[in-house]
């Protein structure tokens, strides 16, 4: 891929995240089982987040960093996942989130990236977070700095690679006792389940109106 067609793929889809978004109905596609037995709905307590998915060029094809947390005893320990966090009083913006904490996390230069858009908030009842998920480019690869304490690899993941149906599974998870089915993309030997598969979900069809 050229310089140009990646500038021409990151216009379309910039041009696409401005149009009404499949949202909930790209979310089904990889929603466990769990969360639609439970329906846990917002509440007061409930807490705005967002996440960076970022696209850069490398060696003629398009990528995007994932992490994996370490193991700890939180909700969303040993899990795959886009890098980002909790909104802090300070940050002007959900968009400033996203940025500030995937530098935070992964080292990238935030002041480097364009911000193309957004996908749809998605709510995560295991943590009572809504997460933005927050679409921007790198005009390079970057030099990633992974902070310990909140990652414990990073992965570099093709866009085709993502986009092969080959790598969408199915496994039994359980919890509070009820045994359930959780649909997961199986990128680079690590399964991609929960929140994060369902972004991942409406991230493919959102590229895949764009191209």
């Amino acid at each position: 891929m050229t310089t140009a067609t990646f500038s021409e793929f990151s216009q379309s889809l910039s041009q696409r995240l401005q149009e009404p978004l499949p949202g909930e109905l790209a979310h089904q596609k990889m929603a466990s089982g769990s969360r639609t037995r439970f329906k846990i709905q917002p509440n007061e307590r409930t807490r705005q987040s967002a996440v960076l998915i970022l696209f850069y060029q490398y060696l003629g094809n398009i990528y995007l960093p994932l992490i994996l947390r370490p193991k700890y005893e939180g909700v969303h320990g040993g899990q795959m996942a886009f890098p980002g966090g909790r909104m802090e009083r300070t940050d002007k913006s959900l968009i400033h989130t996203a940025l500030r904490e995937a530098q935070e996390e992964i080292g990238i230069k935030a002041s480097d990236v364009k911000i193309l858009g957004s996908l749809t908030k998605l709510y995560i009842p295991p943590s009572n977070f809504w997460v933005l998920p927050v679409v921007g480019t790198l005009p390079y690869r970057p030099d990633f700095y992974p902070d310990p304490v909140e990652v414990d690899m990073i992965f570099e993941v093709e866009l085709l690679e993502m986009m092969n149906e080959g790598i969408l599974g199915t496994e039994k998870r359980e919890s509070k006792g009820f045994v359930f089915d959780a649909p997961y993309y199986l990128l680079q030997e690590n399964k991609v389940w929960g929140a994060t598969a369902m972004m991942i979900a409406e991230l493919l069809v959102v590229v895949h109106e764009a191209q």
